[in-house]
């Protein structure tokens, strides 16, 4: 069963249909919506400032998100799919953002809706990335629109994969879910 802590008065919440992997940490002020998935090794930490997430968000395999105490909170929108090993911090995603393996997006940075940041690009603080781009580097820059074939193969068909992926675990255990 993952690792859910009430830290400094603060309990993580949940919509319907979430799953959260047996190791998975989500602890403190943590409010997130329905169909969302916390994977393996994966952590999210409420625990110095707020983090909210929207419906069919999912956090893969070793991701981190936080937040900066008394600074900057984290705000996840909806349908957004967070890679592998990516660290989430103090930032605005919004709806439709697939954020790549191992990227890295800092405080105060805001992703607009349908953008795909590249596997291990490193976003900074304070920028503001455009709707409809997929961004890649260190640091992140615009690389070219994304054509809606790659939206529908990358964005759309990851987070609802996920969602799927999650039924396959909470078929198999009883508990989570």
């Amino acid at each position: 069963m993952a690792l859910i802590k009430t830290v400094r008065g603060f309990t993580p919440e949940h919509g319907e249909n979430c799953y959260f992997a047996e190791n998975a940490t989500i602890v403190g002020d943590v409010k997130m919506g329905n169909d969302c998935s916390v994977w393996f090794s994966a952590v999210v930490r409420g625990d110095v400032n707020a983090i909210r997430m929207g419906n069919k968000v999912n956090i893969q395999d070793g991701a981190v998100i936080h937040a900066t105490f008394e600074h900057s909170q984290t705000v996840i929108g909806n349908a957004v799919s967070i890679g592998h090993n990516a660290i989430v911090h103090g930032c605005t995603i919004k709806d439709n953002v697939l954020v790549g393996m191992g990227s890295i997006i800092m405080d105060n940075a805001v992703v607009e809706e349908n953008c795909l940041i590249a596997a291990g690009a490193i976003v900074l603080e304070n920028a503001h990335l455009e709707s409809g781009f997929i961004y890649g580097g260190v640091p992140a820059k615009k690389l070219k629109p994304i054509t809606p074939e790659a939206f529908k193969h990358y964005v759309d068909r990851i987070a609802n994969n996920y969602v799927m992926y999650a039924s396959w675990f909470k078929d198999e255990n009883t508990g989570d879910g």
